[in-house]
């Protein structure tokens, strides 16, 4: 390596320790990608991982711009240099890709690349992946190749390492869903075990009431107050069990996508437009994400149930160092001075509790016919 024995050590030493810093997959796949393009100073890198059906479950890029890789087009298929690579598990160094009879060309906004270093990463005899890389950056001898032997025992390591890496992620992604599986099933239990026997005794009691109308008023209404209570118990426990429960789309998609996903629901469900932009938002604490989408999930309730609101809009953007979540309705309002009253019915006491458990700020903007305004502020992100 041009940079010498000492320097070239280190940055191989930072890749790994960056790549085992990482549990989540498609975490360690970005950071494989950007190692391998920095440590063989290369212009371009990708790393795609197979599905079974001839084309990639994931595939993660570096060196290409957001808007040239949307123009790019779809997720290539496993054809010409990537499937060799996937299929006969063996690295491929080329002088110019373009002039190898497996190449099959690009879509018109793909990036102009010749000289190709790639390698399958591989568990045992399990090919995990192919990773590769594009155009060195340095100057190349007339009809040569810019990756030399050393790059490709380079890359060999770093590819080793990626597999180790990515095994560990799958293991930890597996064992959290069996968690997430495991919790599910014991709130469950939790809920049949509690929630039912209060709603048995309450059927009891009301049956009671019923009963005893017509010939003890007196008696009667001490059942029913007994049937209030028994009810007010039956929701907190469900509702502690519900919050016990941190959505697992969180976990998997992040607050973004698991926000779209439930916004364009609810914009199909309902006669109201319903909308959702987010900008600037990196992924935050776990505690923040699920505070975040909760009271959105709480906001969207109250708007399209309560309010008669023709369009809700839904924003998730930066502000400082926070993240601030905005959901803002047309509809009938009320009035800020009555919150007291309004506050356990709309939601705002537990909206409230929320966001002051993250660290947290919870503002209500709100008029009689002027629509109403939820906006959360929270650290982070």
């Amino acid at each position: 390596m041009s940079q010498g024995p000492r320097s070239g050590l280190a940055a191989v030493s930072s890749a790994l320790l960056a790549m085992s810093r990482h549990l989540e997959v498609r975490d360690v796949l970005k950071t494989i990608v950007a190692s391998a393009r920095e440590l063989l100073d290369a212009q371009y890198a990708a790393l795609g991982v197979p599905d079974d059906h001839g084309g990639f479950a994931q595939f993660v890029v570096d060196g290409v711009g957001e808007e040239q890789w949307k123009a790019i087009g779809p997720l290539p298929r496993q054809h010409g240099i990537l499937a060799a690579m996937l299929q006969e598990a063996r690295p491929q160094r080329l002088a110019d890709v373009r002039k190898d009879p497996r190449f099959e060309g690009w879509p018109s906004a793909h990036p102009e690349m010749s000289d190709f270093l790639g390698l399958p990463v591989q568990d045992g005899d399990e090919v995990l992946g192919a990773l590769f890389l594009a155009n060195k950056n340095c100057a190349r001898p007339q009809g040569g190749c810019g990756f030399t032997e050393d790059d490709e025992e380079l890359l060999a390591i770093l590819a080793q390492h990626a597999a180790i890496a990515l095994t560990n992620a799958r293991l930890y992604e597996r064992s959290r869903e069996l968690t997430i599986a495991e919790e599910r099933s014991r709130l469950a239990h939790e809920l049949h075990d509690a929630v039912s026997q209060k709603l048995f005794s309450l059927r009891l009691t009301a049956q009671a009431a019923t009963a005893l109308v017509d010939r003890d008023p007196a008696r009667a209404k001490g059942e029913l107050q007994q049937v209030a209570a028994l009810a007010a118990e039956a929701a907190d426990e469900l509702r502690a069990a519900v919050v016990e429960l941190r959505p697992a789309a969180l976990d998997e998609d992040g607050l973004v996508a698991t926000l779209r996903t439930h916004i364009q629901v609810l914009d199909r469900a309902h006669a109201a437009r319903v909308t959702f932009t987010s900008q600037g938002v990196r992924a935050l604490p776990a505690a923040q994400e699920e505070a975040l989408l909760r009271v959105a999930q709480e906001a969207l309730h109250n708007a399209l149930r309560h309010s008669g609101a023709q369009r809700v809009e839904v924003t998730l953007g930066k502000r400082g160092p926070g993240t601030v979540l905005r959901v803002t309705d047309d509809g009938g309002g009320f009035d800020p001075t009555t919150v007291r009253r309004a506050g356990r019915h709309l939601g705002l006491v537990s909206m409230r509790d929320r966001a002051s458990g993250v660290g947290g700020t919870l503002t209500v903007e709100s008029a009689p016919g002027k629509g109403t305004t939820i906006e959360m502020e929270a650290p982070g992100g």
